[in-house]
């Protein structure tokens, strides 16, 4: 197979995380997960309390924060200036500060060299949710994948009390129905389906079915073999 970058995005709990850790095993390729760069910078931004009413404070927070996304024993790994923070921004306020902060021009700037540094590493799978617009937009294989709000807040319920955290449903999907509209709704890389992409639903798919949908899409590029 040559070189190829595959775009996955769409809304929180869509299931593009699942999908694009199974395909970037399949395939032998790097996986890139944005959101989670996202999300170590909040969990900074959090633990630090800084105020990003105005982004006055963001330079020097950032001139100071590493991110790196690291593979250990076949396992993905998210590092905040050289630690594991894997577990740690997977909470609901971390999520919230991190669809906040994604909308600031100074953060997106600073993460679009990232990930593009991180992406010529090689073939990748890359998710998030302005991979194939802004990231990648020359990406050969787009996914937007989404699923009903519905679906996605119950997903997101059964993951985090698998973690232990005490959540009901109609509190998800009250946060969910509002970083959706943020992210849509933000001047700075919306969320959006790029023009090229091909959408799926996710709603009645589990990971199998979704896998192999994707492999379909992935198999019709002359690159793949």
């Amino acid at each position: 197979m040559s070189a190829l970058i595959i775009a996955i995005d769409g809304p929180s709990a869509a299931g593009k995380s699942t999908l694009a850790k199974r395909l970037a095993k399949d395939l032998g390729f790097t996986y890139l997960d944005t959101g989670a760069m996202y999300r170590a910078l909040a969990l900074k931004v959090l633990s630090e309390g800084t105020d990003i009413s105005t982004e006055a404070a963001l330079p020097e927070l950032i001139n100071r924060t590493e991110i790196d996304l690291v593979e250990t024993g076949g396992q993905p790994k998210v590092l905040l200036d050289g630690k594991d923070v894997s577990d740690k921004i997977r909470t609901p306020e971390v999520s919230q500060m991190a669809s906040k902060t994604s909308a600031l021009k100074v953060v997106r700037h600073w993460m679009l060299g990232l990930q593009r540094a991180l992406g010529q590493r090689g073939n990748v799978v890359a998710e998030g949710r302005d991979i194939g617009t802004v990231v990648f937009p020359a990406a050969e294989v787009k996914i937007y994948l989404n699923a009903s709000v519905e679906e996605r807040a119950r997903r997101r319920v059964d993951e985090l009390r698998k973690a232990g955290r005490q959540v009901s449903l109609d509190e998800t999907l009250r946060e969910m129905g509002e970083r959706d509209k943020r992210d849509s709704e933000r001047d700075l890389a919306p969320l959006r389906k790029a023009d090229d992409a091909v959408a799926i639903d996710s709603t009645a798919l589990d990971a199998e079915a979704l896998a192999r949908r994707v492999m379909q899409e992935i198999r019709k590029k002359p690159l793949v073999n």
